[in-house]
């Protein structure tokens, strides 16, 4: 029998009254039980950060780092175990969650490192005016308060990660709400930080239901949400709180872009393998996954025929099995709007050049071309495994074409011309443009988001850091400088 999961209230472990049950999205087999915060023991766990936020924002940053170190070296520790664990309620293959764990212990270790150098401060001689002789001002930045970090099932892990490591590293409490469902991986962060001396109250995880998350959002002890997931809730939650700080990072339809250029086998074999990898890892459930193949009339057959090839290439089977490239979506249900996403496609005139099958929760690899406009897959986030492949003549309609998006987070480049490269900075309309790969590529460190409807605000751990605080300027008058 599995024993039920408590989850953590303002540092220690709690049960609710209620539970639910995660299950794996491949075999349906019983991962585990989870209890559910009651609504005191939510408004507990908040009073708790509000309270805690001048003594946590003023702990010295050797204990913060010395936290966040922690969790780095526990992570690495226990990388097989939670990476079984990710892929079992995520559905993942094992070879992904391996590299999620990963990613997670470099947030972790890159968080400590910003604690230690963040809010150094900046002096700045007001003496540029007559006005301002003997004046000096000093700004740093101090933390807004409690943070709502709302985290989604994809990387259930990393993306807690991206969530609590910044709030810690700046002083900031912070009150976790994993995805319903692979709440797991969250409370095996909980674990990590019971271990750690931070003080009560300074972080929590509460596997609270979705339709109970209104009124936490609402509440003006937490001044500022880090949310990511679907557009439609996140701007649902931006228009419910206008007063308040919300970093919102929702997805895209991300391209990949196959210039004239790029045109040797090897370059060509290069791209089709990066795009047929990052199309349909996490079984497309990334938001830089490659959705739009957008290719030069140049090496558009060529380069279709190698996609397609290397597409079907792709091992889809157990995720627990280290040969495995493609496991099954999160669910079922999910599984079933991209079918019919396809099919709609197919319907109006697509061609499907491989997949397009599904078995419960797994959809094949897909690939098709010639997709006309107005569609699902033309115009939204697929977030499964299928991508588009379409023709132009020329790199002016390739990124007209990229920039004829409602979403705009990352676009990857493959062009050997550094001139190319710096027009496409320039002129795409994302948050993120990868010179010479696909858009799927993430440096944690990095700043992450988007523009357009792909969400405000930016992950990467010192933007992060950044979004939960405000500067504040301290002019000091009198001095001889």
């Amino acid at each position: 029998m599995t024993s039920t999961h408590a989850f953590w209230l303002a540092g220690r472990q709690a049960t609710g009254e209620d539970s639910f049950d995660v299950h794996n999205p491949w075999d349906g087999r019983l991962v585990g039980t989870v209890s559910v915060p009651t609504d005191a023991q939510v408004e507990e766990a908040v009073a708790a950060a509000y309270a805690v936020t001048a003594e946590f924002s003023a702990t010295p940053a050797h204990v913060r780092a010395a936290a966040l170190d922690h969790v780095s070296k526990r992570l690495t520790e226990r990388t097989e175990e939670i990476a079984q664990l990710i892929s079992a309620e995520n559905g993942k293959p094992i070879k992904w969650a391996r590299g999620e764990v990963g990613r997670a212990v470099s947030v972790f270790r890159f968080a400590a490192e910003e604690a230690r150098r963040f809010n150094g401060g900046e002096a700045q001689r007001l003496d540029t005016d007559a006005g301002g002789v003997g004046r000096l001002a000093l700004t740093r930045r101090f933390v807004k308060g409690p943070v709502l970090g709302i985290a989604p099932f994809n990387f259930p892990l990393n993306l807690c990660a991206h969530k609590v490591a910044p709030a810690i590293a700046v002083g900031a409490p912070i009150i976790l709400k994993p995805a319903p469902a692979t709440p797991l991986s969250g409370l095996i962060l909980g674990e990590l930080l019971a271990e750690t001396d931070l003080p009560a109250g300074s972080w929590s995880v509460l596997p609270v239901a979705n339709d109970k998350m209104p009124a936490l959002v609402k509440d003006d002890r937490l001044p500022v949400i880090s949310f990511t997931g679907s557009d439609t809730v996140g701007y649902a939650i931006q228009r419910s709180v206008p007063h308040k700080h919300c970093t919102l990072e929702l997805g895209g339809n991300a391209a990949a872009v196959v210039l004239a250029d790029w045109s040797s086998e090897a370059d060509l074999d290069w791209a089709a393998t990066r795009i047929a990898t990052f199309s349909n890892y996490q079984a497309g459930q990334s938001c830089i996954s490659v959705q739009r193949v957008i290719a030069d009339a140049s090496v558009y057959d060529r380069l279709v025929e190698k996609v397609v090839a290397k597409v079907q290439a792709q091992v889809t089977g157990d995720p627990a099995d280290d040969a495995t490239d493609v496991g099954p979506l999160v669910s079922e249900d999910a599984a079933k709007r991209v079918e019919s996403w396809v099919d709609e496609a197919v319907s109006a005139g697509a061609k499907l050049l491989t997949g397009g099958k599904r078995d419960g929760a797994t959809v094949e690899p897909t690939v098709l071309s010639e997709i006309p406009a107005g569609v699902k897959l033309a115009t939204e986030e697929v977030f499964g495994p299928v991508l588009t492949i379409t023709r132009v003549e020329n790199t002016d309609e390739a990124f007209a074409a990229v920039n004829d998006s409602k979403f705009g987070l990352q676009t990857g480049v493959f062009t050997r011309d550094v001139q190319v490269a710096f027009r496409a900075h320039r002129e795409l309309e994302v948050g993120g443009v990868i010179i010479g790969d696909a858009p799927s590529y993430r440096a944690d460190q990095m700043p992450y988001g988007g523009v357009k409807q792909s969400g405000v605000g930016r992950e990467g751990v010192r933007y992060a850091m950044d979004d939960y605080t405000y500067e504040r300027v301290l002019v000091l008058t009198g001095l001889d400088i």
